[in-house]
Parts: C-alpha cells; structure tokens; sequence
C-alpha cells in the first residue's frame, strides 16, 4: 500500500512542503530514497531501520522506494527520518492510512528511536499553518518554536515508540502549549544559528559587541 506523509525543507528563510511518499517493489530487500537527496538523507536508511527495530516493531523485509517530491527541490539533513519511518510503518499496516494525512512531520532519529533536534521548525511551522495542516510533529526539544506559531496543535514528540502509540490512540501525547515570545530568553530570541547566510553582518556585529560599539540596524 502506497504511503503518504508530509514534510517540509528550508530554502532560504522559507519552508516548503514535501510529499514524503513509501511503497514497495519487487527486488531484494532494502531502501531506496530518490528526489534530490544529500547524504545525511541517504543514511536515514539505517537509521530508520534500527528505530524501528528498537521501538519493538517489525521492519519490513521488502524493496522499499521512498520519494521526496517535488524532486527539483535539494532535500538535506536528517529531518525526514521520522516522516520516513512513518511511511514504512503506514505502507507496512501497522498504523492506518490517514495517521498523519493532515500533520506536518519533522525529525531525527536515533537509532533507539527517541527523536532528535531539527533545525528550521519555526518556519516550517509557519508553512504547515499557511498550507492548511492541523497539527506539526516535531521534536520533544523543539517543540516551544514550534509553539511561537498560533493557530497549529504542536505535538512534541519524544520518539518513535511513543508517536506510534498516540497515532494509534493508545497512549496520547498532549499538544504543547502555546508559546508567548516575550516569555522567551533573549538568548533564544537572537540566536545568531538560526540565521542562514548574512555572513558579513553576524561577523560585523559580533566584532561591534566584542568591542562596545553602537550599531545602526536598518
């Protein structure tokens, strides 16, 4: 059965919504991930195996083809281990088809499951809302940036094992609170990491507050 999850890339300061879809086809038993991966999306292939495996669950020893579309897109990094792994486990029966059909899916995988930082949640939250998504499943870590957007559930999800049991309706997770940014650190709040590119300005203001001088922002 052909599965279909939802996923987001950052291009710039912007998210874009990616079809993560599984099925299988004939051949030995392994996966194959196509759409413009990088090599951090590559291994998710292992990853999402021994997730899998150590959450207790049967892998399934087939041919396994993941798409990332739309495939023009460059997908990097290790975010889509965990819309994969939900992939296989939908294509494989062992959650219903429209688990996650109407949830943005975001993570890392560890290889005993539990679910790691991903970098880039605030927009892909706000990408999530725009597109119509009722809910985000992100990282337990992550999950009060994802909270900064209004009008999205926010699941904060610790691993796999326990995504399985709240999309099954056995153990449910409750949705993070809503996030005020005034309540945020400031260090949050200026996070020189989570600015990509800008090289020239970082460095300028890094060298302005090393040496106490004004700076003029415009």
């Amino acid at each position: 059965m052909l599965a279909r999850v939802y996923s987001c890339a950052v291009i710039g300061l912007e998210g874009e919504i990616i079809e993560v879809e599984v099925d299988t086809g004939q051949g030995l038993p392994g996966m194959t991930i196509v759409g413009l991966p990088d090599a951090a999306v590559q291994e998710s292939r292992e990853r999402v195996q021994a997730a899998i495996k150590n959450a207790g669950l049967p892998y399934p020893r087939k041919r396994i083809i993941v798409n990332l579309a739309p495939a023009a897109v460059r997908k990097e990094g290790p975010a889509y281990d965990l819309p994969i792994a939900l992939g296989v486990l939908i294509m494989h029966g062992l959650l219903p088809p429209d688990a996650a059909s109407d949830s943005l899916v975001i993570g890392e995988l560890s290889l005993d499951g539990s679910v790691r930082h991903a970098r880039g949640v605030l927009p892909m939250a706000a990408v999530a809302r725009d597109q119509g998504f009722k809910r985000i499943l992100v990282p337990e870590v992550d999950a009060p940036e994802a909270g900064l957007i209004p009008g999205m559930e926010v699941i904060a999800v610790p691993s796999l094992v326990d995504l399985v049991k709240h999309l099954r309706g056995v153990e449910l997770i409750s949705p993070q609170p809503a996030v005020n940014p005034e309540d945020l650190p400031v260090s949050v709040q200026t996070d020189f990491s989570e600015i990509k590119g800008q090289e020239h300005v970082k460095r300028a203001l890094e060298v302005a507050s090393a040496g106490s001088h004004n700076v003029l922002m415009l």
